[in-house]
């Protein structure tokens, strides 16, 4: 399987689409081949390179069928070229700057991102985190001021902006969700789902949702109301570089992300983070392991 640390070393080892495929081939069926239908490990494999045929269910397909690539009409090659920026690009790539990178419609490259970000959002995070844990909220969204009137929400501050909570574990993996509210409930609720009990510390800020974490975790939190930011080992410093750099891609990328489909910029955010440590040719294959399920288009907008 072919090593590459450049885009121009990709499409020098990758020349053309039979080679995409099979690298593509070569990472998915990478502990064996199987039918995506019945898991069946007896394949035989056509004349093209490109079918296969199930023993066990007698079912023809491609090797595209049950992952995020699917029913794409686009070259795998160019997959593999979308796939190598937008997780080498630490802020991620605009769909507009991908659409002329690729020569492909906007639309498209906005429902290929789309389908990669469903990849990243399905292998982000996969275990509680340990060590010395920060735990944090952010809000992302405009300021009302400068909305249009009939966009504008009554009230200061955090009023009609979408909440994201984050857990960060120093040196280590960052897990983030959108979620509803910033009431105890959720907070705590995130925290028990995502943080291992045996972290040595749990950092917070004074926020009075995470009070009563201290009967199951080593909580200890700094006063930020006081100007107090660092006390001795406790801050929550990484996190809040994790947001501003969450915020970048938003704002400085994206510009506008709904609602409906920020979760799944926090994901792909949250992926490159967690494997900020990997080669960029790693890091491009490890998305295109990740790549079982299939996003339609008709879904994703629904």
């Amino acid at each position: 399987m072919p090593v590459f640390n450049t885009l121009l070393e990709l499409t020098t080892a990758i020349p053309d689409e039979d080679a995409a495929v099979a690298h593509f081939t070569a990472i998915r069926w990478k502990s064996g081949a199987f039918c995506p239908y019945c898991q069946g490990s007896k394949i035989y494999t056509f004349k093209d390179r490109r079918t296969h045929k199930c023993a066990s269910c007698g079912k023809r397909f491609s090797i595209k069928v049950g992952t995020i690539f699917e029913g794409t009409k686009l070259p795998i090659r160019t997959w593999l070229m979308a796939i190598w920026m937008i997780t080498s690009h630490k802020k991620g790539i605009a769909s507009t700057t991908l659409s002329r990178d690729l020569g492909i419609t906007q639309k498209s490259a906005w429902f290929v991102l789309h389908r990669l970000r469903e990849a990243a959002e399905t292998g982000s995070f996969n275990a509680p985190l340990v060590g010395t844990v920060e735990v944090d909220e952010t809000f992302i969204g405009g300021k009302s001021k400068n909305k249009h009137a009939n966009k504008r929400i009554p009230g200061r501050g955090t009023v009609g902006k979408e909440v994201v909570v984050g857990a960060v574990s120093r040196g280590g993996d960052v897990v983030a969700r959108v979620t509803r509210n910033t009431d105890a409930k959720t907070l705590q609720g995130f925290v028990r789902e995502n943080v291992s009990k045996k972290v040595n510390l749990l950092a917070t800020d004074e926020f009075r949702a995470y009070t009563g974490l201290a009967g199951e975790y080593p909580h200890a939190f700094v006063r930020h109301s006081a100007g107090e930011y660092v006390a001795g080992n406790v801050h929550t410093q990484t996190i809040e570089g994790y947001w501003s750099q969450l915020k970048r891609q938003i704002y400085g990328v994206h510009h506008f992300v709904s609602r409906k489909h920020l979760s799944r910029y926090v994901a792909e955010n949250s992926w490159r983070y967690n494997r900020r440590s990997m080669a960029e040719g790693s890091r491009a294959d490890d998305l295109i392991a990740n790549s079982d399920g299939r996003l339609t288009y008709k879904a994703l907008i629904a």
